[in-house]
């Protein structure tokens, strides 16, 4: 089980988790559980460089479509293949098999994001 303490967050439900100064990034349960069952992940290119707050992939569902925001600049170093091929992942382990990308990123812009704490105020309480 992923240490979800230990995970920052963006107001966009995104979770970022930094190894060094490589991020992976998946949605949080509460965006996973407010988009529906998931049946397509569009994610970026590998290598492509992606902007902080800026739209870089497409999660959608039986209920909506949603944008994935980038939480971080960086280069895209890996995408979760797992997940295009299955997206319903997305929604059985959002914090775990379930993640989206690995960025290559500046690890001290990861202090600008939320704690967990903030995010559960950001939710109303809601993980």
């Amino acid at each position: 089980m992923t240490d979800l303490t230990a995970l920052k967050y963006t107001a966009e439900h995104e979770w970022v988790a930094l190894d060094g100064d490589v991020a992976t990034v998946g949605i949080t349960a509460y965006a996973a559980d407010k988009l529906g069952d998931v049946v397509f992940v569009e994610l970026p290119a590998v290598g492509s460089t992606v902007t902080a707050a800026t739209v870089v992939g497409e999660i959608e569902s039986t209920k909506s479509v949603g944008e994935l925001y980038a939480p971080l600049t960086g280069e895209v170093l890996e995408i979760n293949e797992a997940v295009v091929d299955d997206p319903s992942l997305v929604n059985a382990d959002p914090f775990g098999a379930g993640w989206l990308v690995k960025l290559t990123v500046d690890p001290a812009a990861v202090a600008d994001l939320l704690d967990r704490d903030a995010y559960i105020s950001l939710t109303g309480g809601a993980e």
